[in-house]
């Protein structure tokens, strides 16, 4: 597996796709990123708070449209 250092510069959009995948489109600078002995590759996102709080909108944002397209429960909760 390719692990990379993703460092979120800017988001511009959020989009739903009809597969249920909020798609972000963002400036972003990606360099590969060489594992390190002993601990599992993993890829890495960095974003300032600022982005961070951006990103926070954007999916609170997609999350209600998505809960929108949802169908209507008739008959309440269950619990």
């Amino acid at each position: 597996m390719k692990t990379h250092q993703i460092e979120v510069q800017k988001f511009k959009a959020a989009s739903a796709n009809q597969h249920g995948q909020i798609v972000f489109k963002v400036d972003a600078i990606v360099a590969p990123r060489t594992p390190i002995e002993g601990i599992e590759p993993s890829s890495i996102v960095l974003m300032t708070e600022q982005n961070a709080r951006v990103l926070m909108a954007l999916l609170k944002s997609q999350f209600a449209e998505l809960d929108g397209k949802k169908p209507k429960s008739r008959h309440g909760r269950h619990g």
